[in-house]
């Protein structure tokens, strides 16, 4: 196997670790999963349209969850009780941005999100959860767009946020004449999806995809909001952002229990100033070397200029062991 330097092993050692867990679905769910909306019935209907609040914490998680319960039928042979749909990674990554506070306003110029305000408000101002909300409307509104969630593309509409509403689209038709080769990608996704003979290996492909190039939308638009945050946080938002790309070249399985695991090794909460990893005192091991790691590597990236080019092969064989045992 090719060698890996340091930093690097570091990141992928912290990657095989999280991966060796065998746990069941009890309690690991995200955040209020039970309470979220789970079919389209369940939002208010206005002029014949399922009108969705994506600015309420149980509604875009509901987007999630229709998600993942209509595109079940389509992971059944990898795994019967759709642990294998790699769109958990999606809700799972959500959740997680509730639960360590980073859908809150960081500006704090609003109560939105905070324990003593709304909390299940999320925060237009919050980076985080505006970079959510185009993994998170772009590939619900594709998916209806493909015919998978088996309603015309014209029955849904997303509210706007309170500000800056420009920078969203609501509905199909303005999100493919904004965004209209990461909308194509997350349609090549369902396609493929619905093909009998489609394998594992390719959804991934497609999946990651799409999956950065909404990224790479949001981070455009968006790269401003990280002034509100400490150093250490809008450091760690960039370090994502390099190590996703690196996730995506070694096409990481987003199932269930592998998306579960990994996020083990992620900040549980808001980086303030005085953070400084390995030595973070209420963070565990694993979270220190992680977050030193992902670092390091958007440091090195940044450095050579081909670091996916060079570091692909070697990541990818030393990931594989350990993400085909599917299930």
């Amino acid at each position: 196997m090719a060698f890996l330097p340091p930093w690097a092993s570091a990141l992928v050692g912290c990657i095989s670790v999280s991966l060796a867990g065998a746990f069941s679905f009890s309690d690991l769910y995200p955040p209020l999963w039970n309470k979220s909306p789970g079919q389209f019935s369940d939002y208010s209907v206005e002029n014949g349209k399922y009108v969705i609040d994506p600015w309420v914490y149980p509604e875009r998680m509901g987007m999630y969850k229709i998600l993942v319960n209509k595109t079940a039928s389509y992971f059944e042979r990898f795994s019967p009780d759709n642990g294998q749909n790699l769109l958990w990674g999606l809700p799972l990554q959500y959740g997680w941005q509730y639960t360590t506070g980073r859908l809150v306003d960081p500006s704090q110029r609003t109560d939105c999100g905070y324990e003593s305000g709304d909390r299940l408000r999320v925060s237009v101002d919050s980076w985080w959860a505006d970079m959510n909300y185009f993994l998170c409307a772009l590939p619900f509104l594709a998916a209806v767009d493909s015919g998978i969630m088996g309603m015309s593309s014209d029955q849904v509409m997303l509210l706007p946020p309170p500000k800056d509403q420009t920078k969203f689209c609501l509905n199909i038709s303005s999100c493919q004449s904004s965004f209209p080769k990461t909308m194509s990608k997350w349609n090549i996704l369902y396609k493929y999806l619905q093909s009998p003979s489609s394998s594992f290996d390719d959804l991934m492909k497609y999946l990651w995809d799409a999956h950065i190039s909404a990224l790479k939308d949001a981070y455009k638009i968006f790269e401003d909001r990280l002034e509100y945050y400490s150093k250490p946080e809008a450091d760690f938002g960039r370090d994502w952002c390099v190590t996703l790309d690196y996730l995506a070249a070694a096409h990481f399985p987003t199932t269930f229990f592998k998306v579960t695991e990994f996020q083990k090794g992620l900040p549980p909460r808001v980086l303030v100033d005085s953070d400084r990893a390995p030595f973070i005192s209420n963070f565990t091991n694993l979270q220190n070397t992680v977050l030193l790691g992902l670092n390091l590597l958007h440091q090195v990236d940044d450095s050579t200029g081909k670091g996916l080019n060079t570091l692909k092969k070697p990541i990818i064989l030393f990931l594989k062991p350990y993400y085909h045992s599917y299930i």
